[in-house]
């Protein structure tokens, strides 16, 4: 692996990269691991390092099962990282896009943007001029929006919560939040973002091999050089049989993009149009499911109680897994349908959905990690013509929809302005709103999806997210009925089960009884 000092920054300001806490020896540790598969006891890290003959047996077996493939080895050792000024699009490209993480990241729903928290990259000075111009005017547009937005708000808080003092310093804080949720969706991609991450160490090493894949080759080359360097300091080892990133060119993408079947130069708005069109009116269109999923389900129930099919009709089975007045795993504060028996049966049933999420939304989306979804190159749908989400609240207001389709139209110009300036295409995607639509297809079992589901049929959550959520669960209802009548949000799942408070969020509770309606009266504006 190359030193990080060998990379150059071609953004501004650099990632910041802190290591918080690791294991003491993770080389050692997985040589370690290893060991023990084939050992009458357990090796420990001092074992294979106590003198040159083991540490020479230690690289060997290092090098050989590295090379092999085997590397759950390597997945021991975790490292924690403290990440600032991290774009939102690295996070979302990189650092999101795969299961194998977890992360706390300041949320741009709950805390307001600072103006001059934002990536710069490499630009000449006038292309740059033409960058900061656009980042002001979104940044001014924030604000804007939120003074526009914030009359509507305090109408429907006060619909919601009649008996409130809404002159209240802690539901005058509610309000701004709800307003600069909505406002958001004008912010740049290129806006930054502190957060906590943390990874395995074969998690890491896939950084270092894949940090220039796209859509943010430079900025993502800088922040996995100085992940990779703050553990090199602590274990020099570690990175002792890494492979040098790839190019971008080596990378099947690219190879396509500059090959025969990717065919002349196009305009990305034609596929954009086909595919919403396939979307026929819906954010989220189910395109795909296994036909026989209930089926299948309710003979999983069976054959893990011993029950023969004439003692449990399928109905009956599908309720002990779905239903929470009888399975109680579903009410419980943590999520255990993983780790229960009943509740694997829902492994089965598998569906995949076309989606169309504004950026912001899908950086919320993609946090449901076993929902994966194959998101796309950002440069094969960005089209000169604007294209963005229009968040329902904004809809709700024609001052605020005007102002916000005048600022669209404004950063489409001033993007195709950078453009013809000589600018990358990179660079100019730190430009795109948060509301650019990401187009995709997202696949998962029913057991992943009833997680998601619960959760964001929640009406605190983020309203896009909340809608798609929505629009699945009617749609699987149609061709799972057996199982489509247990998922509604999750204080309905709690009243089901006994469990109280139904809602447990405390002063966060949405004003609305969700647990007394039928899915079909579910509407939300805020």
């Amino acid at each position: 692996m190359k030193n990080a000092a060998q990379f150059v920054s071609s953004a501004a300001p650099e990632p910041v990269v802190k290591l918080i806490n690791a294991f003491d020896s993770p080389y050692d540790n997985s040589v370690a691991t290893a060991r023990t598969c084939y050992s009458s006891r357990v090796i420990y890290a001092d074992d294979v390092r106590k003198d040159e003959s083991t540490r020479q047996r230690r690289d060997s077996i290092a090098k050989s099962i590295y090379l092999a493939g085997h590397h759950t080895t390597l997945q021991h050792a975790t490292f924690q990282f403290v990440l600032e000024k991290v774009s939102r699009q690295c996070i979302w490209s990189f650092l999101h896009s795969h299961p194998f993480y977890n992360s706390e990241q300041v949320s741009q729903r709950y805390v307001s943007v600072a103006p001059e928290n934002f990536t710069i990259p490499l630009l000449n000075s006038e292309q740059k001029e033409l960058y900061l111009s656009a980042v002001n005017m979104l940044m001014g547009a924030y604000v804007k929006l939120q003074e526009l937005l914030t009359p509507v708000v305090e109408l429907e808080y006060k619909r919601l919560f009649p008996h409130r003092n809404l002159t209240e310093k802690r539901w005058q804080g509610a309000i701004k939040k709800r307003c600069q949720e909505v406002a958001r969706y004008v912010l740049p991609v290129a806006t930054h973002a502190h957060l906590y991450h943390t990874i395995s160490g074969v998690t890491l090493l896939r950084y270092a091999r894949l940090c220039r894949l796209y859509d943010a080759p430079a900025e993502q080359r800088v922040l996995a050089a100085k992940m990779v360097a703050a553990v090199e300091e602590k274990d020099p080892d570690f990175f002792k049989n890494a492979e040098d990133p790839l190019t971008l060119e080596e990378t099947p993408e690219h190879r396509f993009f500059n090959s025969q079947e990717a065919g002349p130069s196009r305009d990305p708005s034609r596929f954009c149009q086909e595919f919403d069109q396939s979307l026929g009116g819906l954010t989220s269109k189910l395109a795909d499911y296994k036909v026989n999923g209930q089926k299948v389900m309710a003979g999983a129930v069976r054959s893990l109680l011993g029950l023969l099919q004439s003692e449990m009709t399928d109905a009956q089975a599908i309720s002990w897994v779905m239903d929470p007045a009888k399975n109680s795993y579903l009410s419980e504060t943590l999520n255990v349908t993983h780790h229960t028996k009943l509740s694997r049966a829902m492994a089965h049933p598998h569906f995949t959905f076309r989606k169309k999420i504004s950026h912001t939304a899908d950086s919320q989306d993609q946090r449901h990690r076993t929902t994966p979804g194959s998101r796309p190159v950002l440069a094969r749908h960005f089209s000169r013509t604007p294209d963005y989400v229009l968040p329902k609240l904004i809809r709700s207001d024609a001052s605020a929809q005007d102002y916000y389709e005048s600022v669209m139209e404004d950063l489409w110009l001033r993007m195709e302005a950078l453009l013809n300036s000589g600018a990358e295409m990179e660079a100019t995607l730190y430009l795109l709103p948060n509301a650019f639509p990401i187009r995709f297809e997202e696949s998962g079992s029913l057991l992943d999806f009833h997680h998601k589901w619960s959760h964001r049929l929640c009406y605190t959550a983020q309203e896009e997210i909340w809608q798609n959520c929505l629009e699945e669960v009617r749609q699987v209802r149609e061709i799972a009925p057996e199982i489509a009548q247990y998922l509604y949000a999750p204080c309905t799942q709690r009243a089901a089960a006994g469990r109280k408070p139904f809602c447990p969020e405390g002063d966060r509770y949405c004003g609305v009884p969700v647990w007394t309606q039928t899915l079909n009266q579910y509407e939300r504006i805020l």
